[in-house]
């Protein structure tokens, strides 16, 4: 079972006046990078684009929000914005970042924009932008909408009539859309008379997992940190070191599982029935190995992921291809590859059934009826999955692109590939060198068959990064 440990050489702290724009999102520190300019600018030149796409769909976009705190002023500015250039909007508050991308399919809107830092620490905050198939936008979409953005004109809409605004809550329906699939047997679940515990993190997961599993038949659901406040409980990220007293919340309940996601509801790590947590690369693995079981086809996930996917595929002869990092270039692997189920190693499953988009109430559905079926513990079933470390490190770098082509230049002659930074393949594991989405730092994700042997690839490329800034 994969195993992460986590490192920081020279921790790097994000300029405080930051903005970030990549193909994850919009990021940035609300009133200091992120402000109420610069949701406007971005708003209308996303508004402006959604308008201009060639298709028949009403002049319609979903806004959704997790809970942080500036999550209702900024909703607010996001949404007059749009009203002005005449677009409807459909509302949906709190709502996880899956719930909007439902939404945007259900409304059959033109797109959706959903306010969420992800994992980033409360005071930060984003504006996520989706397309009328409720998928992140391509890097080329989004090229477009920052271009726009930075125009020093703003888009004005020359009709005295603002668009109108509409307020609703979908997470029901995104519940019952996962009830309607056809794998999908609550009695199964039922069954087993399981007591599950969720973390909600103080944000939407809490509205939304626990009426997922009293629907799919779980007797008991504990909920912990279920105060819609926006105020974290714990850091944001769901990582072990952040997760001790969930963990022990689970042992001291004698809880047969933990479920844990991050503030907008689309990561989902688990917590064993003994109390341990179980590593986020595992959660797209363990759905893959439910949805092997009924169907044959391939899988997507990123370079940055755990070789334990590639392990189980060969269990069941199916194919693994792997795409660089952010969503987006995962779910783009999967169209083109016909994959039944894709995912990251963050913890986030993709079932195209239901959208194009991690889903954290997805893979708890595919976890818990997995178990279900298989009448097993998680402490149990975990023993029989491929067992990895990864180390997981940031660093800083004055020139990250020149650092990279150094790097590939020194090892040239590895099994390398340039599809996403660097990634080095060995016969016992692999590294993975790269400029980060969303954040300003350099990642090196190391993994191996041991915690001795993660850590020393890991060294050995900090080291080699290392000697390369001195020269």
């Amino acid at each position: 079972m994969p195993v992460i440990l986590f490192h920081c050489a020279e921790l790097c702290k994000a300029d405080m006046r930051t903005l970030i724009e990549s193909i994850s999102g919009i990021r940035g520190i609300y009133g200091a990078g992120l402000d109420a300019l610069v949701l406007v600018r971005y708003s209308l030149a996303f508004g402006t684009f959604c308008l201009n796409q060639p298709n028949r769909l009403p002049k319609r976009i979903v806004v959704g929000r997790d809970a942080r705190t500036s999550g209702e002023v900024c909703s607010q500015i996001v949404i007059a914005a749009l009203r002005s250039l005449g677009i409807e909007v459909i509302d949906i508050g709190l709502a996880p970042t899956p719930t909007v991308a439902m939404a945007v399919l259900f409304e059959e809107a033109r797109g959706g924009i959903i306010l969420s830092a992800s994992h980033n620490p409360e005071e930060w905050n984003a504006l996520k932008l989706l397309n009328q198939k409720s998928e992140f936008l391509s890097p080329e979409e989004g090229k477009a909408v920052i271009k726009m953005a930075r125009q020093p004109e703003a888009p004005v809409h020359s009709e005295a009539q603002p668009g109108l605004l509409h307020a609703n809550n979908y997470i029901p329906e995104h519940i019952d859309a996962i009830l309607d699939l056809p794998y999908c047997q609550p009695a199964a679940i039922q069954a087993m008379e399981y007591t599950v515990l969720v973390d909600g993190i103080n944000s939407v997961g809490a509205l939304a997992l626990p009426p997922l599993l009293t629907r799919l038949g779980v007797k008991d659901v504990c909920l912990i940190n279920g105060e819609v406040t926006g105020r974290f409980a714990h850091p944001a990220e769901p990582l072990p070191e952040h997760l001790r007293g969930t963990m022990a919340h689970v042992q001291e309940m004698n809880a047969d599982l933990g479920l844990v996601v991050d503030p907008d509801a689309d990561r989902l790590a688990l917590i064993d029935d003994q109390g341990n947590y179980v590593s986020e690369e595992l959660t797209q693995v363990i759905a893959a190995d439910f949805l092997w079981k009924r169907r044959s086809g391939p899988y997507a996930t990123n370079l940055s992921s755990s070789r334990a996917i590639d392990d189980v595929a060969a269990r069941y002869g199916m194919s693994v291809y792997r795409s660089a990092v952010g969503e987006i270039h995962v779910v783009k692997t999967m169209q083109q590859y016909g994959a039944i189920l894709g995912g990251e190693g963050n913890g986030g499953v993709i079932l195209p059934d239901l959208h194009y988009g991690r889903d954290a109430l997805a893979g708890a559905m595919m976890v818990l009826q997995h178990l279900a079926e298989l009448r097993v513990p998680l402490s149990e079933y975990r023993r029989s999955l491929p067992g990895y470390v990864i180390s997981k490190n940031k660093i800083t770098v004055d020139d990250p692109e020149a650092v990279l082509r150094r790097f590939a230049a020194r090892h040239a002659h590895e099994d390398l590939s340039t599809v996403d930074g660097v990634k080095i393949n060995f016969s016992n594991g692999w590294v993975h060198v790269r400029k980060s989405n969303t954040e300003p730092i350099v990642r090196i994700y190391a993994e191996g068959s041991s915690g001795q042997e993660a850590g020393e690839l890991a060294r050995w490329c900090m080291d080699d990064i290392g000697s390369d800034k001195k020269s």
